[in-house]
């Protein structure tokens, strides 16, 4: 019965799931069960497959002819309640299918004449096709032609995501800008206000990231906050942003007052830059209560502002407003060149290059549309595609504030990527999404197309989404590294394409939705009454409720009981659920049950105790998500009966054991376990779940893997291997899990007796494992049977990073430290404490941070340590960070003839109460950071030369060799728990402080004395000193401090009660 399509409306992959929900078997079967007349079906089949020829031409022509995009709209409409009544049917015959009890009884009612339902399916069947046989009759009145419209073929790239760095004609602007930050505007004491205006799409934001990351500004200023506005200007969220950008640390409290003055005190005398991104509000009482605080600022503090309102301009600046303007000709083409071309170089395509060039000029130096028609032609190689993108109609339509690039970029979209990106208008503007959310929801809702080959859902929703930030509709988040966001004109261009069917709850618009709306999110807020939903009850067909966040919000939020249960009772073809983060529900109603279509329900943050029985009969559920229910400790039984859910997130639960019948999720392809911490045990059948492919572990008190895990071989993330006991061979069943990648712990190594099962596990041949980590209990009776199962676990070379704790051996096998482990950057060796001597790591070529943590046995670090002499490269020659920490017999590291750690920038040294020598090299050129602490017998004399370094800490045990070794360019000193006022005055000397300190820490005083002596000299000697931190310090109360000193502010007590 399934139509072939060739039309790429956003219609056509939806009609498309239509015909395939006919010819499935549940519908099929259901209507001779019902010995109903299954020419109800083929009629719906040929009325749908006469409309599909048209839906090109009608999406074309929708734009001008209002008549026409009512017409999609009452098809799709159709089409919405087509899909639900055949959904209706195969829950109906899943239902029949998971019954426990009676099961034939119920498949019987099920399918028996006398089943209510059957007089429903066909009472809604007819009124569909009446709607649609009218539909068809209109179309011909409109003249819409068949075949008409055909895009070009189109092949989805096989790259992941694009790069994106590389700017092109805004020099001028940038330097402009800099100029501004960096010179006295003549503001006296005010801070300085640059506006940067322009259209949306110009790069306004793109410039201000470019001025906010320069070099040179940053040295200018002491602090930076950067600051996303938006549309929904709200005084108190803006101040809670700058607050936190500048400190980096989380603000917990919303009230306006107490946040200014916070912000005005961590402002006060400092130089700031602070950014506001995308401002629309122009109200000038708003702006004069945010700049309250913001005047505490030093002289030559800076704001810029992006906009695209000459109003909003007008109000902030104090500087004239820096219009950018379009790209001119050659930058527009390079911008769109780099995306259209796989290098970058239209030269390998040189007959595209005259019709690119007309593309760009209609792009009229707009930076976002060159980009978007880049990436819509990207790897395209053919004229006529080309062509037929410079010849649209499209590009003459000015009947809105949509771009006509912008509108090409989605007409040209494959009929499938249209709707998944169209379900995204129900997202505010500057909405962070993730990728496995976004991918998770169009799974709900039947927006990914399994192709013939063997790749999952979520393979294919990855793809999908990769092709749209390929396409630029998607971006990279410049606040959230693993979020993504819409550009403003993006997310204009999905809400004008979506129509009425998505719709975003706001304050004052709830009076606009209508009953065809489908997918509706609303921003969640401390206390969800019920007066907030009342409108949404109109939209009755509803398939997506999701509330959203734009800000932090306080930890608590509720929703009233009463609405719960009415938004349950009233949506019952809701595909998409969450109530994540309402920490008011403690448990689900049983209404819950009503919800047949379910395919997404996230109680994330929640604080449910239990699920009910009920949520057992959402057969259709794909996606489950109790992220961090902290109060929920059990499943219940018959979760076995979810046999469609493919990702399960029981992350920071109190989840203490899996029910047994789990095993029947014969669909799950990832179990996030990660932080149950009491969780001691998995289900004995594990290995039953052969579709599994993401299992994490981490952070639970499991005591052992259950047998028959290598049955698993679709596995590529196993976050942990437990080894029990009486199931140390276990480790075997790796053997047969080839595809793992990412990181995997193997833990209780000590339970290996057989050192052929460590070899079995075959992790030489595991090449996509990066982080690989070996844990023993640290207790070894056989310290050569622990050498031995180190030997046998040797790691495919690719491995990135190594990490091994509670090693019983006296040495290390020879594989750890290998040249051929190229790729290595971190190595962690803690706990071995039999060790006498430490692996030859010097010849790792990319290895970046070493720490040597508890070898108790071990005395010299010899020549050895630095690798073989062979080799013509500087050993350690990548190595930026180097720790050494409890070695308690260990005095001396013997240095290497011919320089060794060219590129060390931080060296730390705690506990090491023995040592004596540090001979690492003559000359450490890239040392910036040195912390010794607890080596009372160091010698002044090891240390190496590092002019470079700006930061030491000094403490009781390091007297005044230390100081010796401080340069003149070193910015922070922390000095703590000095008892002797001795070594105190010799650190004071004039002649030993750095000139050019900035920071001080003063940590750990007791005594009185010591404490005023410091201060005091301090006060005396420097003058560079920017601020003056006082930790720990019980003496603190009777500080006697001389008030004449101007800069005492600069003193801050973060632990003062």
């Amino acid at each position: 019965m399934a139509a072939a399509l060739i039309g790429g409306s956003f219609l056509s992959a939806f009609l498309q799931l239509l015909f395939d929900r006919m010819a499935s078997p549940e519908v099929v079967d259901f209507f001779k069960g019902q010995k109903l007349d299954d020419r109800l079906l083929k009629k719906l089949n040929i009325t749908l497959n006469s409309i599909v020829g048209v839906l090109d031409d009608a999406e074309e022509k929708q734009i001008t002819k209002p008549a026409v995009k009512n017409w999609l709209t009452d098809l799709k409409d159709a089409a919405y309640e087509a899909d639900d009544l055949l959904d209706e049917i195969a829950s109906g015959a899943l239902q029949s299918k998971h019954e426990v009890v009676s099961p034939r009884k119920k498949v019987r009612n099920f399918f028996s004449s006398r089943n209510p339902f059957k007089k429903g399916v066909v009472t809604q069947l007819e009124e569909i096709l009446e709607r649609l046989e009218y539909l068809v009759k209109q179309k011909d009145a409109f003249g819409l032609r068949e075949g008409i419209g055909e895009k070009p073929s189109y092949k989805i790239p096989t790259t992941s995501l694009v790069d994106e760095s590389g700017t092109y004609g805004r020099d001028d602007d940038k330097e402009a800008i800099v100029k501004l930050l960096l010179s006295d505007d003549g503001n006296g004491n005010s801070t300085g206000v640059i506006p940067i205006v322009g259209m949306g799409g110009l790069g306004k934001t793109t410039l201000a990231q470019l001025v906010y990351s320069d070099e040179r500004v940053a040295e200018c200023f002491q602090l930076k906050s950067w600051v996303c506005v938006s549309e929904e200007f709200d005084v108190s969220k803006v101040t809670k942003d700058i607050l936190e950008g500048v400190t980096r640390k989380k603000c917990d409290t919303h009230i306006l007052n107490q946040l200014q003055l916070e912000l005005e005190e961590v402002l006060m005398n400092k130089k700031f830059l602070l950014i506001l991104d995308d401002v629309w509000n122009d109200n000038y009482a708003d702006w004069d209560i945010l700049r309250m605080p913001l005047k505490s600022g030093a002289k030559g503090s800076k704001i810029i502002v992006t906009t695209r309102n000459e109003s909003v301009a007008l109000v902030m600046r104090t500087v004239p407003t820096h219009h950018l303007k379009e790209l001119n000709a050659d930058h527009c083409w390079s911008l769109f060149a780099k995306h259209a071309f796989d290098d970058g170089n239209p030269n390998a395509l040189h007959d595209l290059e005259a019709i690119g060039r007309e593309i760009v000029r209609k792009c009229k130096g707009l930076p976002l549309a060159a980009k978007t028609m880049g990436g819509l032609l990207r790897s395209k190689t053919d004229v006529e595609e080309w062509e037929k993108v410079l010849n649209s109609k499209l590009w003459n339509l000015t009947s809105d504030n949509i771009f006509p690039a912008l509108r090409l970029s989605y007409h040209y979209l494959p009929s499938h990527l249209k709707q998944c990106f169209a379900y995204c208008a129900m997202f505010p503007k500057d909405y962070n999404f993730k990728k496995q959310e976004l991918v998770f929801l169009w799974m709900a809702e039947g927006l990914l197309v399994q192709s013939q080959g063997n790749k999952e859902l979520e393979e294919v929703g990855e793809e999908y989404f990769n092709i749209l930030v390929s396409r630029t509709l998607f971006q990279l988040s410049t606040g959230n590294q693993s979020g993504f966001v819409m550009h403003d004109l993006i997310h204009d261009l999905a809400i004008l394409v979506s129509g009425e069917f998505s719709f975003r709850l706001e304050a004052d618009n709830s009076y606009k939705i209508a009953r065809i709306v489908r997918h509706l999110s609303y921003t969640r807020t401390k206390h969800d009454a019920a007066d907030k939903f009342e409108a949404i009850y109109e939209a009755k067909f509803l398939r997506t409720l999701f509330p959203v966040e734009l800000s932090r919000l306080p930890p608590h939020k509720c929703i009233d009981n009463e609405v719960m249960q009415n938004l349950l009772l009233t949506f019952g073809r809701l595909r998409v659920l969450s109530l994540s983060q309402y920490d008011n529900i403690i448990e689900l109603p049983n209404s819950i049950g009503n919800l047949r279509h379910l395919r997404y329900l996230d109680l994330s943050s929640t604080s449910i105790e239990r699920l009910p029985e009920v949520v057992s009969s959402l057969y259709n559920l794909q996606t489950l998500i109790l992220h961090e229910c902290k109060y929920l400790a059990v499943l219940p039984d018959s979760i076995g009966n979810l046999s469609n859910v493919r990702y399960l997130n029981l992350f920071r639960t109190s989840i203490r054991r899996l029910p047994e019948s789990m095993v029947g999720l014969c669909n799950l392809r990832t179990l996030i376990l990660q932080g149950c911490r009491n969780l001691v045990q998995l289900p004995t059948n594990m290995g039953r779940l052969i579709c599994l492919n993401h299992l994490d572990i981490g952070e639970t008190k499991l005591q052992e893997m259950p047998l028959k895990m290598g049955r698993l071989t679709k596995l590529q993330t196993l976050t942990d291997f437990v080894l029990g006991k009486q199931s140390g061979s276990n480790i075997k069943e790796l053997g047969e899990l080839q595809d793992l990648q990412g990181q995997m712990c193997i833990r209780n190594l000590q339970n290996i007796v057989d050192i052929q099962d460590a070899l079995e596990a075959n992790l030489k041949a595991k090449r996509h494992l990066k982080v690989l980590t070996f844990r023993w209990n640290g207790e070894t009776e056989n310290p050569e049977h622990d050498r031995e199962v180190l030997e046998q676990l040797h790691p495919q070379i690719n491995l990135e990073c190594l990490y091994i704790f509670g090693y019983g051996g006296t040495e290390f096998p020879s594989w750890v430290g290998f040249s051929s482990f190229s790729n290595i950057v971190c190595i962690e060796l803690n706990g071995c404490r039999n060790c006498t001597s430490i692996p030859p790591l010097g010849q790792l070529a990319s290895l970046k941070q070493l720490s040597i943590i508890d070898f108790p046995r071990l005395v010299v670090i010899g020549p050895e340590f630095y690798g073989s002499c062979l080799s013509m490269q500087k050993p350690f020659g990548s190595l930026e960070i180097l720790s050494f920490e409890r070695m308690l017999q260990w005095h001396e590291l013997v240095s290497f003839k011919g320089g060794a750690f060219p590129l060390l920038q931080e060296l730390y040294v705690r506990e090491c109460p023995n040592l004596r020598k540090v001979v690492l090299s003559d000359h450490l050129p890239s040392l910036t950071t040195l912390k010794v602490v607890g080596c009372q017998k160091l010698l002044v004399a090891s240390l190496p030369s590092a002019p470079r370094i700006n930061e030491m800490r000094l403490y009781d045990d390091s007297r005044d060799w230390l100081v010796e070794k401080l340069s003149s360019g070193m910015h922070r000193l922390t000095i703590g728990t000095f008892q002797s006022l001795d070594t105190l005055y010799s650190i004071l000397e004039l002649k030993r402080l750095p000139s050019g300190l900035h920071r001080l820490t003063v940590r750990g005083f007791q005594s009185i004395d010591a404490l005023n002596l410091l201060m005091e000299q301090v006060v005396t000697l420097s003058v560079t000193v920017d601020e003056i931190e006082i930790e720990e310090c019980d003496a603190l109360r009777f500080l006697r401090l001389n008030s004449s000193y101007q800069w005492t502010s600069k003193i801050r007590y973060p632990y003062l009660t």
